[in-house]
């Protein structure tokens, strides 16, 4: 009997999880209507201004309008998932609302494959990879994978950049600069996002070899050429911008007087921005500062239990440090640049940083001895009703997303 190769087995299993979730909110959660209409209604708010972007290119006057008008400033979003949109869009004659939702909906697919290598390259069970996909899908913001906004694909083209960073050969290197780049230009937050691989190299080796400089170029030179590499996508819009407009920051010009996001870099050191309420479900805005605080919560139970004197050593940590830094990276600027406007969409921001937790804590759960019967019925148990609960709530998101309604 031929055997199914690991790549195959993550190939199909993320084509059905991606399908699940187009199935559900498609079909049984948005308004009645013609398929179409149907599977249009997954554009909503930002997705307009991509097919903006898709359709007429980047547009501004300097310095940027005032407020939001995309028909005249329609540059506060970096370029990689229009460009491919419109290069779909271009080559196959597809209309640019669908070449959006296909787009985002290829790269959930991606996304979805790169969490079960992982899965299969840490050798962990069936039913672990099922309940870490379940934790993903159960979080209330998941149904942006698959509709027109950019998480999948940063989400994807990150999974695909820390997967392949993670060996040696120079076929992988090659494939991490190329995920890199488009992760880079996917969003900015991309950019500090590629010293991850310098970061866990730095980790491996310790800390005292810093010390010796001679060194740095046998210890760390291959690291630190995919990490170059990998920023070259958001770096190169920055030149473009630069020679187009004389700006090489409109982006955050936009950003600053459309949208009035004046970054705070010591946001989450501030005690009034954590918000210990119990959210009403109709609005985004407590809900968003609601996954603000929890992240932060989960980040610090984090720290202490991986870092803190008394830690368990034995769990191989060093594949963790590359998402941990990663989601510590998307956690602080988020929450830098939404500090400003309440919180506003730090439910979606959030939930960039959820995939990288979840596989950093089945590896750790994995590597960890002493497992009794009691506690992984306990974890189950938890896993299951936390899960039920969120995706009751995503589902109420996707209700009201489908219909126009804002709610991250």
């Amino acid at each position: 009997m031929t055997q199914i190769s690991p790549a195959a087995k993550a190939l199909s299993a993320g084509f059905a999880v991606t399908l699940l979730q187009m199935v559900v909110a498609i079909f049984l959660v948005a308004p009645d209507g013609p398929f179409e209409y149907r599977y249009q209604t997954l554009l909503q708010h930002d997705s307009h201004w991509f097919a903006n972007i898709v359709a007429r290119g980047y547009e501004t006057i300097v310095p940027p309008i005032s407020h939001k008008m995309m028909e005249v400033s329609n540059t506060a979003f970096f370029p990689a998932y229009p460009a491919i949109a419109w290069m779909l869009h271009r080559a196959l004659g597809v209309g640019v609302e669908n070449a959006l939702l296909i787009t985002a909906q290829s790269a959930a697919w991606g996304f979805w494959t790169y969490f079960f290598l992982f899965c299969q390259r840490w050798n962990l069970p069936a039913s672990w990879q099922l309940l870490g996909a379940l934790v993903i899908l159960a979080h209330p913001a998941a149904f942006f994978l698959v509709a027109g906004y950019s998480e999948s694909l940063f989400l994807m083209a990150l999974l695909g950049f820390l997967y392949w960073s993670g060996m040696e050969s120079r076929r992988a290197r090659i494939l991490a600069a190329l995920h890199g780049i488009v992760m880079s230009a996917t969003r900015i937050v991309g950019l500090p996002c590629a010293l991850a691989p310098l970061v866990k190299r730095i980790w491996e080796l310790g800390w005292r070899k810093l010390a010796n400089v001679r060194d740095w170029l046998a210890n760390y030179g291959g690291a630190a050429l995919v990490s170059a590499s990998a920023m070259l996508g958001g770096l190169g819009f920055f030149v473009y911008c630069q020679f187009r407009w004389g700006h090489w920051d409109i982006y955050m010009l936009t950003q600053q007087f459309g949208w009035a996001i004046e970054p705070d870099y010591l946001a989450i050191f501030k005690p009034s921005n954590y918000h210990w309420l119990l959210p009403a479900l109709e609005d985004p805005t407590e809900m968003s500062q609601m996954a603000m605080t929890f992240g932060g919560l989960l980040l610090l139970a984090i720290f202490a239990s991986e870092f803190l004197p008394g830690a368990r050593r034995q769990t191989n940590r060093s594949v963790r440090i590359s998402f941990y830094f990663a989601a510590f990276v998307l956690y602080f600027l988020s929450v830098s640049g939404v500090a400003c406007v309440n919180m506003e969409s730090m439910l979606r921001y959030e939930f960039c940083l959820h995939p990288l937790i979840v596989l950093a804590l089945l590896h750790y759960l994995h590597n960890l001895p002493l497992r009794s019967w009691l506690g992984r019925a306990s974890a189950v148990t938890a896993i299951a009703l936390v899960s039920a609960a969120g995706l009751g709530l995503e589902s109420w998101y996707i209700w009201n997303f489908t219909r126009g309604n804002w709610v991250a």
